[in-house]
């Protein structure tokens, strides 16, 4: 199955379905964007098989918008995630594959979803680095981080983040004098969380700090993170990275 997208000069995106069969539409989803060429794509799929029950529809999302959106954080607003999982509910994909979600919600919200996994990532880190002792950056990942560890028969420190009239305090409950550590997470907004965690680190004598995300955003550069990251690897989920600090692994 083949199809083709294009967009007009108004932002108007239209889709054309070129060749039959079973549809697998491939995006970021970092964009309401992607979304909707998603949709147009399924429409136009829908038309030209409305007869034909035995095909499928498949959509695989690499990095989805709003996926940190996962509640109402504040009386009044909106549920931004329950909104975008709506909407692809609605598009009505047989199946859909998210890679890495922030939260399990978005595996809930959204109609015969799947979780595609990261560890063959994490673990290309891992190996590259040569079997670092991983480091969960709070509670939130530890339980991801240790089934990780597990597989991969590496060591695991977990550390802890609060904040004391607005700074935050760090603390890493295991030993990492003389050691090279890998950070694990899911993703990286500006990540100056783990640029303290890297500092902490390295204040208790890990001799390198390394950070793994699957969503690399960096929406702030890498000049802060230069600073206690030695290196980063991340997929090229969100985009496309050119920076001698950044390996990334391909997933689209």
């Amino acid at each position: 199955m083949k199809y083709e997208v294009n967009k007009f000069h108004d932002g108007q995106v239209t889709s054309k379905i070129i060749e039959d069969g079973n549809l697998i539409v491939d995006i970021r989803g970092n964009s309401y964007e992607d979304l909707f060429t998603a949709a147009t794509v399924k429409e136009a799929w829908d038309a030209a098989n409305s007869l034909n029950k035995n095909l499928t529809a498949v959509l695989r999302i690499y990095c989805l918008i709003g996926q940190r959106s996962d509640r109402r954080f504040h009386k009044n607003e909106s549920f931004d995630l329950k909104v975008i999982t709506g909407f692809i509910n609605n598009m009505g994909f047989d199946k859909v594959e998210i890679l890495h979600p922030h939260s399990p919600i978005a595996l809930a919200l959204i109609n015969n979803c799947e979780q595609m996994p990261h560890f063959s990532f994490v673990k290309k880190a891992y190996e590259s680095i040569g079997r670092p002792v991983l480091v969960s950056p709070d509670a939130g990942a530890y339980k991801a981080t240790h089934e990780i560890a597990a597989k991969l028969n590496a060591d695991l420190i977990p550390s802890n983040k609060v904040r004391v009239n607005g700074i935050p305090e760090i603390s890493i409950q295991g030993e990492v004098n003389g050691r090279e550590c890998l950070i694990v997470d899911d993703l990286a907004d500006g990540g100056r969380t783990f640029k303290f965690l890297a500092a902490a680190l390295k204040e208790q004598g890990a001799t390198k700090v390394f950070l793994y995300v699957t969503h690399g955003q960096f929406n702030y550069g890498f000049d802060e993170l230069k600073e206690t990251i030695d290196h980063v690897y991340c997929t090229n989920s969100y985009k496309d990275i050119d920076d001698s600090i950044v390996t990334q692994f391909k997933v689209i």
